[in-house]
């Protein structure tokens, strides 16, 4: 529990200095450049290993970040809040800041995510349908990630936050035998 306080204490603080109209990224721009750094750390092993460790010097690992940040085209505001991450020795809670970051954002834009897994894509008529279904049921807008599962063989499944909709054909299937085997 103290690390998700620790993340939102951060998450919050990007949030409020990149909400203002004067530091020229908007938020969700800095949500993306935060999805890319903690991809890239998590993929590579050495800069992990730099950025990390605590036998690696402070500065070394600003000039890695910055030259990281130069490279990807990284906005100094999110380039400086990841100094000081690294200063205080947080970058261990990047996924969880990230996450947390995304979650004030969309509590800010009054959004809501789900998860979609299909059996097969959707179409474009699908994903609006399910959209516009999702924004009734929740009262929010619905912002959703769609995955492909063939395990499904047929139909969806929604997560949103703890709850999950499952009108996949695997899912009726598995109803229809708890309801058989329980009756018998």
């Amino acid at each position: 529990m103290p690390n998700l306080a620790v993340a939102n204490q951060y998450a919050k603080a990007l949030l409020e200095a990149v909400s203002q109209p004067s530091s020229g990224i908007n938020p969700e721009a800095a949500l993306a450049q935060l999805e890319q750094f903690s991809a890239v750390l998590k993929e590579s092993h050495e800069l992990h290993g730099i950025l990390l460790s605590p036998a690696v010097p402070h500065d070394q690992k600003t000039r890695t970040l910055a030259r990281l940040g130069d490279m990807v085209g990284m906005h100094g505001y999110v380039k400086n809040f990841l100094f000081v991450v690294t200063r205080h020795r947080r970058l261990g809670l990047m996924g969880e800041i990230r996450d947390r970051y995304q979650a004030l954002l969309d509590e800010a834009e009054g959004l809501v995510r789900a998860g979609v897994a299909a059996a097969q894509p959707l179409s474009p008529d699908q994903t609006a349908a399910l959209e516009s279904t999702l924004a009734r049921i929740t009262g929010r807008q619905v912002r959703c990630g769609y995955t492909v599962d063939q395990s499904l063989v047929g139909g969806v499944t929604v997560r949103i936050g703890s709850t999950m909709y499952d009108g996949s054909v695997s899912g009726q299937l598995d109803g229809l035998r708890r309801r058989l085997t329980s009756e018998s």
